[in-house]
Parts: C-alpha cells; structure tokens; sequence
C-alpha cells in the first residue's frame, strides 16, 4: 500500500513543530524531507530502521541516544552533514525513517503513515506460543463471526415457517459451537 506524501508531509511538519531535538539539525533535515516530494515519495516509515539496507533513526531529547543515526548496509552514521548528503545525493533509493517520541502509538498521524519493515517483519520475531495465541483468536473470530450470520439466516427461516432450513442452519451452529468449545479449551 502506497502512503500518500502529504501524509507524511503533515506528519513531518506535526513532528517539527511539536517535537524538541538535541540538535537543530534534525529539525532542518525534517524539513528539508518534508519540502521535497520528490524525495519523500521514497521515504517509509517503519520500526526498527536499522535493520534496512538504508535508514534513519530519529529521537526526540525524551529519548536516549543519537537524535539522529543513519544505518547504510550495517555502518553507523552520526554526523548531520553527512546524513543531509546522504539523503540528498541519493534521493531515489528507498529511505526507511524509524521516529523515537512519546506517545507514538496514540497518534494518528503517525500511526498513518507507519509501515511494515520488509527487512524486520513483527510476527516474524514472536514467539510460538504468542502466534499459535494470535491464530487461535482468529480462528474464534472467525467462527463467532459465522455463527452470527447462521443466525442471521435462522431467524428469516423461522419467519418464513421454513423447518429445513432451520433445522440445517441449526446443525451448522451447533457444529461451530462445538469447534469453538474445542479451540478454547487448546
């Protein structure tokens, strides 16, 4: 899915404006992203972007460490002058931003533009316990969800006086209820 540049236009100009940097320099990056379009439509906003073959990690001084660090194929970068030049010089490569600032599961903007790391993919770290936990739910999602149309559909039965369907209807449900017993008990 392709994330419109203005969103991360706004985003950009809502990060520089509400957010303190330990360097000025940061804040003049951001703005120089968020002025050239040409650049920012190679832009993606991930989590962990040291992981990419080309990132960029940015803290506010809420956060420890570097305000900003540039990740290009394993080596660490910490000067500003050379992370503009980076940037500038190679504008058409894919560019992966990872911002550190509080609260940034709680805003929209944010959480608008945020993306998938292709390189470092969340359910690809948890363990298996927690994914066979996040399959199971699915799967009990799932079944509520068709149980609740059968029921649907069992209702017009009995306003239509229609007894097979209702009772065919009736067997699917108690099937799935069974199956959704079976799942929560695993």
């Amino acid at each position: 899915m392709e994330i419109a540049t203005l969103d991360k236009r706004r985003f950009l100009n809502w990060f520089v404006s509400h957010e303190a940097f330990a360097k000025r320099e940061v804040s003049w990056i951001l703005n120089y992203l968020a002025n050239h379009e040409s650049i920012l439509k190679y832009v993606h906003f991930v989590e962990k972007a040291r992981r990419t073959p080309r990132g960029i990690t940015i803290c506010t001084q809420r956060f420890y460490g570097e305000p900003i660090s540039l990740f290009i194929d394993g080596e660490v970068f910490h000067d500003s002058d050379q992370i503009f030049h980076e940037i500038r010089l190679n504008w058409q490569d894919p560019l992966y931003i990872e911002c550190q600032f509080s609260n940034s599961w709680g805003n929209e903007l944010y959480l608008g533009i945020l993306e998938d790391n292709p390189y470092y993919r969340w359910n690809d770290t948890m363990d298996t316990q927690t994914l066979a936990r996040v399959e199971n739910y699915f799967k009990k999602e799932t079944i509520q969800a068709e149980i609740s149309e059968l029921y649907q559909q069992i209702d017009q039965a009995l306003e239509s006086n229609d007894q097979v369907t209702f009772m065919e209807l009736s067997e699917k449900v108690n099937q799935l209820i069974a199956q959704k017993e079976v799942n929560s008990n695993s």
